[in-house]
């Protein structure tokens, strides 16, 4: 599921060999993730996030067995995570439980941190408080700024999210 560029998502179609991605929903008209997916021939379609119940359907038709929110910038309701338990995972821009939520990238620069990272962790009722799976630590450089610690965030969550996605 993405809103976004889609970068996790080629990624993850890219390099993970022990799931096959079946299909990508995405929540926003124009997104990047489109493209992508186009490119590399995966389905696709836009569903509101409110309209929960017709992603419910088209993952059960689909038969998932795992969905991944790769930039997917919405929280999901009670009943869609009761519907998949232990089958939704997350990538999170940062160290949770440390900042959770939006703009943990800018709160850590913000704190003075000398180090933030990535987290894969499955999704839960609560905001980015499901069990962590695993993480990757980024050193915040004295010079970083949202755009430069943003990217190397990034490169963190390319090469975690698929090491993760293949252990599962």
């Amino acid at each position: 599921m993405c809103s976004g560029n889609g970068t996790n998502f080629e990624n993850i179609v890219r390099t993970c060999n022990k799931h096959e991605v079946v299909l990508m929903i995405h929540n926003k008209k124009e997104c990047g993730a489109i493209k992508r997916a186009n490119k590399l021939g995966i389905p696709h379609c836009r569903i509101s996030a409110k309209d929960e119940d017709q992603m419910i359907l088209l993952f059960q038709a689909w038969r998932v067995d795992l969905i991944v929110l790769a930039g997917y910038m919405r929280v999901l309701s009670n009943d869609f995570i009761k519907a998949f338990p232990d089958k939704i995972i997350n990538v999170h821009p940062s160290l949770l439980p440390k900042y959770k939520g939006m703009h943990a990238i800018e709160q850590a620069l913000d704190s003075g941190d000398t180090k933030t990272g990535c987290t894969v962790h499955y999704v839960n009722e609560e905001l980015d408080g499901g069990k962590i799976i695993d993480q990757s630590v980024v050193m915040i450089c004295p010079d970083d700024d949202v755009k430069t610690l943003t990217h190397r965030v990034q490169q963190a969550e390319h090469r975690l999210l698929p090491l993760v996605i293949n252990s599962l």
